[in-house]
C-alpha cells in the first residue's frame, strides 16, 4: 500500500525537530524526506542525510523539469521536496514526514496527492515561544525578534491544516502526531 504524505509546520522553536526525532525512533515504517537546497552545508551535515546540497544551476534545472514538490527562496538559497525520493519512499509502503514551512505547504496541498495529511504543531502560547527561542541561546536578540515577527503570520495560517496540535507537553505532543499518522 503507498504510504502517505505527512506535512508538520510550525514556527522556530515550537519544536518540530524535537517531535520528528521522536516519531522516527518510534517508527521504523516513517521516514523523513530529504529535502534539496543550494545553501552550504554545516559541519557535521551529509548530502543525502541532512539534505541534498546542488548548485543553484542544479536547483533551477529540478524547478524547469518539474521535478520538485514544493520549492521556496530563504535568506538567497532555494529550499526544495524532490519529487523522484519521495515518490519511491512511497511506493514502498513508508509513511513520509515533510518538515516544511508555511508556503512549501501550500504548494503541497496544491498538488492534490493522495493520502495527504497536514500538521501544524504549535506553541502553547506566543510568550513560551519566545521563552524557548531565549533559552534556545542560539540567536542574537535581534533574530529572535524576527522570527517572532514571522510566527506571528505562521501561527495565523494554523486553520489551513488538517490538525493543530499543541506542544506543551513533548510526549503528549509526540503521541497526538503519532495517532494523527497512524488512524487517519
Amino acid at each position: 500500500m503507498k504510504g502517505k504524505i505527512v506535512v508538520i509546520s510550525g514556527p522556530s522553536g515550537c519544536g518540530k525537530g524535537t517531535v520528528i526525532a521522536k516519531l522516527l525512533d518510534r517508527e521504523s515504517n516513517l521516514k523523513l524526506s530529504v529535502s534539496m537546497t543550494t545553501r552550504e552545508p554545516r559541519p557535521n551535515e551529509c548530502h543525502g542525510r541532512e539534505y541534498y546540497f546542488v548548485t543553484k544551476q542544479e536547483f533551477e534545472k529540478r524547478i524547469a523539469s518539474g521535478d520538485l514538490l514544493e520549492y521556496t527562496e530563504y535568506n538567497g538559497n532555494y529550499y526544495g521536496t524532490p519529487k523522484t525520493e519521495l515518490e519511491k519512499a512511497r511506493e514502498q509502503g513508508n509513511d513520509i514526514l515533510l518538515d516544511i514551512e508555511i508556503e512549501g505547504a501550500e504548494n503541497v496541498r496544491r498538488a492534490g496527492l493522495d493520502n495527504l495529511v497536514t500538521i501544524f504543531l504549535a506553541p502553547p502560547s506566543f510568550e513560551e515561544l519566545r521563552k524557548r527561542l531565549i533559552l534556545r541561546g542560539t540567536e542574537s536578540p535581534e533574530v529572535i525578534e524576527r522570527r517572532l515577527a514571522r510566527a506571528e503570520k505562521e501561527l495565523a495560517e494554523k486553520s489551513k491544516y488538517d490538525y493543530v496540535v499543541i506542544n506543551d507537553d513533548l510526549e503528549t505532543a509526540v503521541d497526538e502526531v503519532y495517532y494523527i499518522i497512524k488512524n487517519k
